[in-house]
């Protein structure tokens, strides 16, 4: 009887080393990776066919960044992202985005540190990264439901206002959602340039507010200010302005999904305008430099409805108009032609998993007068790590 109990109870003991060691070895790796960084890559080509030639894509009336052309002719690869983060202390946290354009050099989109312990609903970040001025600027291409931003983003931001700089936020502790924010930046991305103020020549502020209506509906709007001021600006090859450009944006964003599960069916109806106040000198190719100062403003809408799982549809309309600036200004990019560029976009995507898009794409654009019927197929493949996206 003793041996038949020394031996149950030196099984027992066994067994218990056993789990305590798993445990132990367990905690131990846990600990050992707690910081290493999440790694991600996003995975993006696109097929493209217009009518006109994308080369000499225009907005009429609008100078343009260099980044804001609709896409290449023929099969490309899209632009690539590697992305990089993790917690560096109990105190801050850090986050790297390469972007590799498929027909252009490797930039760094973001880098920048952000605080995590300050407390109070505060956080401050510090580096490069996408502005958090309206709704569509700090998302990233791969989370877009078109292929292409925007027109108003396009013509007036350069597709994102993204620049080196500081921010911080502030996220009140309410039922409602408030999130307030503002940043100073160095002014060397569109439509600042140069890095004007001894590298502080832009700032902004926003505020953003949200909630939910009953069990199936919520919501985001927001307002934003941005003041970029540009020294020798390039538009194009040969344009520079020099002067100051006052956005202001207005955004909505409304969702719906029967008692919250999007996984079946959910709708999103999306809409912005942006207005930009111009202000400079203005210097057209081979030109001297001319008093500048023109109103501009733009709007889209867009509803992406996802009518059974996997499955999306989607249609938008983006629209922009400017002041005549004058004749003085005939025959430069500055010359609207009497023309008030628009566009609308049919979508349909299919999402094999969460981490997998293929999507077809039509745009009917008349940023110019003469119309340009533009043709997209695109793959967007996630690999890695991937966060959560914003609402």
């Amino acid at each position: 009887m003793n041996r038949f109990l020394i031996s149950i109870c030196s099984r027992y003991v066994q067994v218990v080393i056993t789990m305590f060691a798993v445990v132990c070895s367990a905690s131990a790796a846990q600990s050992g990776n707690a910081f290493n960084p999440s790694i991600s890559l996003i995975l993006n080509g696109t097929y493209g066919a217009f009518s006109k030639d994308p080369s000499v894509y225009g907005i009429s009336g609008f100078p343009l960044g260099e980044e804001s052309e609709p896409g290449v002719e023929g099969f490309s690869l899209g632009e690539t992202e590697l992305s990089i983060s993790a917690n560096i202390d109990p105190n801050w946290y850090g986050a790297f985005t390469l972007a590799m354009p498929g027909d252009g050099s490797p930039g760094v989109e973001n880098a920048y540190i952000q605080s995590t312990s300050i407390g109070d609903g505060l956080t401050l970040r510090g580096g490069r990264f996408f502005s958090g001025i309206g709704y569509l600027n700090e998302r990233h291409a791969h989370t877009w439901d078109f292929i292409d931003t925007a027109l108003p983003y396009r013509a007036l931001l350069g597709t994102q206002y993204g620049d080196d700089g500081i921010q911080i936020r502030w996220l009140a502790p309410t039922d409602l959602f408030v999130e307030a924010g503002a940043e100073w930046m160095r002014g060397d991305s569109f439509p600042a340039g140069g890095g004007a103020n001894s590298g502080r020549g832009t700032w902004s502020g926003f505020i953003h507010l949200g909630g939910d209506v009953g069990s199936s509906h919520s919501w985001r709007a927001g307002l934003s200010y941005l003041s970029a001021k540009a020294i020798n600006r390039e538009s194009g090859a040969t344009d520079f302005f020099t002067g100051t450009s006052k956005i202001l944006i207005a955004d909505l964003v409304w969702k719906w999904a029967p008692n919250g599960n999007t996984y079946r069916r959910n709708f999103k109806f999306q809409a912005e305008y942006l207005q930009s106040s111009n202000k400079g000198d203005f210097t057209p190719g081979g030109a001297s430099a001319t008093p500048y100062s023109a109103t501009s403003s733009g709007w889209y809408a867009q509803g992406v409805y996802q009518f059974m799982p996997r499955w999306r549809v989607a249609i938008r309309h983006d629209q922009l108009k400017t002041d005549d600036p004058g004749v003085v200004f005939n025959n430069t990019t500055l010359d609207k032609q009497g023309h008030n560029p628009k566009r609308d976009s049919v979508m349909i995507d299919h999402n094999f998993s969460e981490f997998s898009r293929v999507r077809l794409q039509y745009n009917r654009d008349q940023s110019q007068p003469k119309v340009d019927n533009q043709w997209f197929l695109q793959y967007t493949m996630s690999l890695g790590a991937h966060g959560a996206h914003l609402f």
